[in-house]
C-alpha cells in the first residue's frame, strides 16, 4: 500500500497563514460569561433584561412631552436610560462572574465608600437637590446618588457581618453595637437630605437582614416600634410630609387637597381608570402630559396602566413575582450563609421598593418617592440594582446542594 507525501514546502515561500481563531474565541468567551449549571441563573437574567427593555420603553413613552418641552427632543430622557442600561448591564454581567470571595472581601469598602460619598451630598457643595430633598452629588452635567449604592453595600456587608459573627445573633446588645452605627449613619445621613423613601427602603434591608439570619422575631418587633416612633417624629418636621400622611389617611377624597397633598396621588388614579383592561396603547397616554408628576419615574406604574391596561399591570406584576421566586429558589440552593443572606437582603430591597412604588400609585400608601427598580427612569437606581442582581447571579451559577441558613432554627 503506498501513501501520498504532500508537496515539501520550498525555501523561499511564505510561511501558510494561521487559521483565524478570534471569531472561535469570542464565541468561547460568550459561552463562559454565560456557563451554568442552574436553571434559576437564566431565569433571573431573562426577566430582568426583559423588565430593563420594558423600562426602555415605557421611559420612552412616558417622558417623550417633558423631554420636548425641556429640550426639544423627544428622546433625551430615554436616550440617557438607554446609556445607563448600556453600563448596567455590562456591570451585571461581570458581577455574575466574580466569585464569593470578592463580595466577602470588598463588603466593608462598598459600605464606607458610600458611606463616604453620602457625607460628600450632606457637608460640601456637591450636593444637590430637585427642591424635595438633597440626595445627589453633582458635578457639571454629572449626577449620581450615593443613596443608590448604600442600598447595594448593605445587601453584602449586612450578609458578611451576620455570617462571620454568627455569636451576634445571641444578644440584641452585640446586634446593635456592632451594626448599628453603621445602619444608623447611612440611614441618618439620607434622612438629613429629606429622602423619605430611600431611608424606608435602607430599614427594610436591615430589618430583612435580620430577619433571615435567624434574629428572634421579638427583637426585630421591638426595633420596628422604635422604627416607627421615629419616623412619626420625622414626619411631623415638615407641613409637606405630614399633609401628604394625613391626606392619605383621609384617602384623599377631600376636594380641597384635590390640587395639593393628592394632585399626584389622584392624577394617577385617573390614568389607570383610563386605561381600562386593555389600555389606550403604547404612547397615547393623556397622563404623561404633564397630568402626572414623575410619570417616568415614581408614577410609571401609572402610565403603564393607562397605556397597557390592567393586562400590562398585571404583566409587571408577574415578573417581579418571577423575579422574587427565583431569589427564593437562589435561597433555597445556596450553600455558603453569606450568599444566602446576601440573596435575601437583595430580594428584600429589589422586590420589596416594587411592591412599595406599585402600593403608592394605587393609594395603598402614602407617597413616599421611590423608583420602580429596573423600569422607572434613572442610572444610579438602575446599575446599582442590576450590580446587585450580578451578586445574585453569581451565587446561582452552579447548584449545590442546599443548607440551611445558620440561625433560623433559634426562632
Amino acid at each position: 500500500m503506498t501513501t501520498t507525501r504532500p508537496p515539501a514546502r520550498s525555501r523561499n515561500s511564505p510561511p501558510p497563514e494561521p487559521e483565524p481563531q478570534a471569531p472561535r474565541a469570542a464565541v468561547v468567551a460568550v459561552r463562559r460569561l454565560f456557563a451554568a449549571e442552574a436553571p434559576e441563573f437564566f431565569l433571573l437574567l431573562g426577566t430582568t433584561i426583559f423588565l430593563v427593555v420594558f423600562g426602555l420603553v415605557m421611559v420612552l413613552s412616558s417622558s417623550s412631552i417633558e423631554s420636548y418641552v425641556d429640550s426639544k427632543d423627544f428622546f433625551t430622557t430615554a436616550t440617557r436610560q438607554g446609556l445607563y442600561a448600556l453600563i448596567g448591564v455590562p456591570v451585571m454581567l461581570i458581577a455574575a462572574r466574580a466569585p464569593l470571595s470578592f463580595w466577602k472581601r470588598w463588603a466593608r469598602v462598598a459600605v464606607f465608600l458610600g458611606i463616604g460619598l453620602q457625607l460628600l451630598v450632606v457637608f460640601t457643595p456637591l450636593g444637590w437637590g430637585n427642591g424635595y430633598n438633597q440626595n445627589w452629588i453633582r458635578i457639571g452635567s454629572f449626577t449620581a446618588q450615593p443613596s443608590e449604592l448604600i442600598k447595594l453595600a448593605f445587601v453584602v456587608w449586612l450578609a458578611w457581618m451576620l455570617t462571620t459573627r454568627p455569636q451576634l445573633l445571641d444578644d440584641w446588645k452585640r446586634i446593635l453595637f456592632a451594626i448599628g452605627p453603621v445602619v444608623g449613619l447611612s440611614i441618618g445621613l439620607v434622612l438629613f437630605g429629606a429622602d423619605l423613601g430611600t431611608a424606608v427602603i435602607l430599614i427594610s434591608i436591615a430589618l430583612g437582614a435580620l430577619f433571615f439570619a435567624g434574629v428572634k422575631l421579638r427583637w426585630i418587633a421591638g426595633a420596628v416600634a422604635v422604627i416607627s416612633v421615629i419616623a412619626l417624629l420625622f414626619v411631623q418636621l415638615s407641613d409637606s410630609r405630614s399633609g401628604r400622611v394625613a391626606a392619605w389617611l383621609g384617602g384623599c377624597v377631600n376636594p380641597a387637597l384635590a390640587q395639593n397633598e393628592c394632585y399626584q396621588v389622584t392624577h394617577g388614579w385617573q390614568s389607570l381608570a383610563h386605561g381600562g383592561v386593555f389600555g389606550v396603547g403604547l404612547g397615547n397616554s393623556t397622563g404623561k402630559w404633564s397630568w402626572v408628576p414623575e410619570a417616568d419615574n415614581d408614577f410609571i406604574f401609572a402610565i403603564i396602566g393607562e397605556e397597557l391596561g390592567l393586562l400590562g399591570a398585571i404583566l409587571v406584576l408577574g415578573l417581579f413575582i418571577v423575579l422574587a421566586i427565583c431569589f427564593v429558589r437562589i435561597i433555597r440552593m445556596s450553600r455558603d450563609p453569606f450568599a444566602k443572606l446576601a440573596t435575601a437582603a437583595a430580594m428584600v430591597w429589589i422586590i420589596g421598593q416594587a411592591f412599595v412604588n406599585i402600593a403608592v400609585v394605587l393609594g395603598l400608601l402614602p407617597v413616599l418617592g421611590v423608583p420602580l427598580p429596573l423600569v422607572s427612569a434613572g442610572g444610579s437606581a438602575l446599575i446599582t440594582t442590576l450590580a446587585a442582581i450580578g451578586v445574585v447571579l453569581s451565587f446561582a451559577r452552579h447548584r449545590p446542594e442546599p443548607v440551611p441558613l445558620p440561625g433560623v432554627a433559634r426562632r
